[in-house]
Order: C-alpha cells, then structure tokens, then sequence
C-alpha cells in the first residue's frame, strides 16, 4: 500500500521569496557583521574542511561565535542554508563569453566539462547535494545557460539536446566525483595518491578472490599507460571527453 505523504514535498530556498535576506525589525538585536552571506561563506569553508557529514547548524554557529537560534534567523532550515552554500560554490566556475565570436564549441565544451570536474574534486559534498537539491540559484542557472548556449551550437537537432548535455556532464559528474572522494580517502588515510593506489593494487592482486581480475585488466592498465595517478586519471578523463565530442560530431553528421 501507497502512503500519503505526510506534508508537501520540499522545493527549493530559491522559490517563494525565500532567498531574499531578511530585514526590518529585530535585525539591530543581531550579531555585529552576521549576515547571510557570512553565514554561507562559513558554511562551504566548514564543508570543505570537515565534510558534510560532520556538518550542523550547532557546529556552524560555534564557528561563527553566535547562538544557533542567530543562524535560523537568517536562513528557516538546514536545507536552505546548504542550498545555498551549494549555489556559492557554484560561483566559482568560469564560463565561456556568450558574445565571443569566433569561439569552436567543442574548445567552450571542453573548459565547461573541466570547470565542472574541478569543482566536483575541490568541494567533494558539492556532488551529494547536487544530486539533493534543485539547483535553481542564480549561479547554478549561469552555468545551466552556459552549457545550453555551447549545445546549441553544435548543430545537433533539438531533440538531441538534452541527451548530449546528460551525456557530457553526467560523465563528468561521476567522474568527479570520484576523484574527488579518492582524494578525500587517500587524506585521510595520511598517504598519497600514489602511494595509497600502490597499496590498493597490492592488496587486490595478492588476494585470490579478486588476482584473476586483475590478471584479466593487466592489458589494459598497460596500454594506459604508466606514470602517476593524477597523469593517469587526466589521461582518462581527456579521451573519454573526446569520445563524447567524437560521438555529437558523428550524431551531426548522421543527422
């Protein structure tokens, strides 16, 4: 049996007015230089040091040295002030001139796709939440238009559109993501890279339940190539993404 939800379904801090920032009366009664804006910038500083689950409204505002009740007065829940923080993040990215002539789309496709993946490695709670929240804040949507504008311009019918951009940035969203929690793990394991794959391979080809696996990848692995994790992760990342541009290329020209 199906269950009536309980109450309406959350949408976004974006919508109903709810990410204008409070002012009026009382505000006098708060903390000197608490804004929401500081409260954010707080926020994606504690996220990226000590993670999302290690993140609450209590540790926020003990690194803010104000009472938690100070917070909730400029942001109603948890959920807001993270989508928020999510939307600041997205700040970072740098997007290609919409009034550059001249500018080949698969050059623009390409510093979106690396944008995007460096974000995903540099706040590695960006990747959970982005798949939480709507994603609707005035960054996020540059970002979203960006990637339209350079879409667009590939030629592909309309119909095509949507799927070329889950193709390209859903890739890069995975493998980002990734990247990003194997950097996180290999930290907080105090090894490098490297060091830290070494170990994993070591492991796993000296154990007879997973040796034959990596018997059968020996061919592979050497065709990629030696050198260093992150060179070989580059390596991985740049021909998987021209397989992509290859693959809009080829829908073209089919189409």
């Amino acid at each position: 049996m199906v269950r009536a939800a309980e109450g309406p379904a959350r949408t976004s801090v974006w919508l109903d007015g709810k990410a204008v920032r409070r002012s009026g009366a009382g505000r006098a009664a708060q903390p000197s230089g608490l804004d929401r804006d500081r409260i954010t910038e707080v926020t994606v500083r504690l996220l990226d040091a000590e993670g999302l689950a290690k993140f609450s409204m209590r540790r926020l505002a003990a690194e803010l040295n104000v009472t938690a009740m100070s917070v909730y007065w400029y942001v109603d829940t948890k959920d807001d002030l993270l989508e928020l923080a999510l939307d600041a993040a997205s700040a970072e990215l740098c997007l290609p001139d919409p009034e550059a002539d001249g500018e080949d789309w698969r050059d623009q496709l390409r510093m979106l796709a690396a944008e995007y993946r460096a974000l995903l490695v540099r706040h590695p709670w960006v990747s959970p939440l982005a798949g939480t929240y709507l994603n609707i804040g005035p960054h996020s949507q540059a970002f979203s238009r960006a990637v339209q504008r350079v879409i667009r311009r590939t030629g592909l019918p309309p119909r095509g559109l949507t799927g070329a951009i889950a193709a390209v940035f859903q890739f890069v969203y995975g493998f980002g993501t990734v990247e990003g929690h194997f950097i996180a793990r290999c930290a907080d394991a105090g090894m490098t890279q490297d060091a830290y794959f070494q170990h994993a391979m070591s492991a796993v080809g000296a154990a007879p339940e997973t040796a034959g696996f990596i018997q059968e990848s020996a061919d592979m692995m050497a065709a990629r190539g030696g050198g260093t994790v992150e060179e070989m992760r580059e390596r991985d990342f740049d021909f998987a993404l021209e397989l992509l541009v290859a693959g809009i290329e080829a829908m073209v020209a089919r189409a």
